[in-house]
């Protein structure tokens, strides 16, 4: 159903125009938008003509006009004025409202559509039939755009979204749960993975409005044809919650960026638990101490260079090389050595899945 914000946006813009005032009630004689004060208009008189079957009628200083859905009265509309100029000015509002409703009304069919066909709720048959109903294009490039926002229905970070995405393109920008929103957007034969970045980071820009983080963006892979929306949707899904296990510092995840973190989320738990003791035996990364898991960190990611690791740490190298050695001792890996610092790194990601699983369960 169309806003009564909107309504009342449309008939003072034609108020501006022509200076003739407007008023849009409902089937039930409520308020929808006015110009005017309508108080002394009769409630008696509105029902009488609701229920003739005259299209419009000059009424209390006022022109009446019946505003329809199809072939279902959905509003009435006043036009102040008894001469030929409100009768005409109320014949556009009232052409103008039946457009605003039929744009609406597909809006609506088209957001339930893509909601369903992200979730699977369709047929093959069905998406075919009712994209062409819809005047969705079958086959298009698109790639799904999945925000997560901090708090529950958003109704400002929604707007901005919407506002950043042409209301006349292609794109479709709707929500299938209460945090995040989903953009399905179309692209072109130019477009590629760099600017797909681009527009999740502004997305990203736009919508973090303090010094502290609240949004996260994730996308999955361009597909071709509309019935694999619902893959690229999934994969955006993927995205943000590997990017939330393993890669938490982004703002911005993509799918096909995942790397080895894809392949650790699908892993069930007990493999993950049998693989631990095998690796690291009673030794897991929740054990060590603060100090140890910097000194792992900063090591990885100066690809292991001791002496680059000791001066970013502010450490001798053979302090390095002792700590090192230490956990060596405790845990079997040398992680100086490029197979057991893999080995480590790998299991690190597996510790944080496992413990990602853990609070899920609570």
């Amino acid at each position: 159903m169309i806003s009564n914000q909107i309504i009342q946006s449309s008939i003072e813009d034609l108020r501006t125009i022509t200076r003739i005032d407007l008023c849009v009630l409902d089937t039930e004689g409520s308020l929808a938008a006015s110009t005017f004060d309508m108080q002394n208009i009769s409630r008696d008189v509105l029902d009488a003509f609701v229920n003739s079957q005259a299209e419009s009628q000059s009424l209390q200083g006022c022109h009446f006009f019946k505003v329809y859905d199809e072939d279902q009265l959905s509003y009435v509309l006043l036009s102040r004025g008894t001469g030929e100029d409100a009768y005409m000015i109320g014949k556009v509002a009232v052409s103008q409202l039946q457009s605003l409703i039929v744009a609406y009304k597909e809006r609506f069919d088209k957001n339930n559509f893509v909601q369903n066909l992200l979730l699977d709720n369709l047929l093959l048959v069905d998406i075919y039939s009712q994209a062409k109903k819809l005047h969705v294009s079958i086959e298009a490039l698109r790639v799904v755009y999945l925000i997560e926002t901090k708090d529950e229905k958003d109704a400002m970070a929604l707007e901005t979204v919407r506002s950043i995405f042409a209301p006349s393109s292609q794109d479709v920008i709707t929500a299938v749960d209460e945090k995040n929103i989903v953009v399905v957007k179309e692209i072109g034969q130019e477009d590629t993975y760099e600017s797909l970045e681009r527009i999740g980071n502004l997305l990203v820009d736009m919508l973090n409005t303090d010094m502290e983080p609240k949004i996260r963006v994730g996308y999955g892979r361009i597909v071709d044809q509309l019935k694999d929306v619902s893959k690229s949707y999934k994969e955006a899904k993927m995205a943000l919650d590997v990017g939330r296990i393993f890669y938490p510092e982004k703002t911005v995840v993509a799918y096909h960026t995942l790397g080895i973190g894809r392949l650790i989320y699908q892993l069930p738990l007990p493999l993950c638990e049998m693989f631990m003791r095998e690796v690291l035996g009673e030794n897991l990364p929740d054990t060590f101490d603060e100090e140890t898991l910097v000194t792992i960190q900063k090591f990885f990611e100066n690809n292991l260079n001791v002496s680059e690791t000791a001066r970013q740490l502010f450490v001798h190298r053979n302090t390095l090389v002792y700590r090192l050695e230490k956990l060596q001792k405790t845990t079997g890996l040398d992680i100086r050595v490029f197979e057991d610092a893999l080995t480590f790194q790998i299991a690190l990601m597996v510790a944080s899945y496992m413990k990602y699983l853990e609070e899920l369960e609570r």
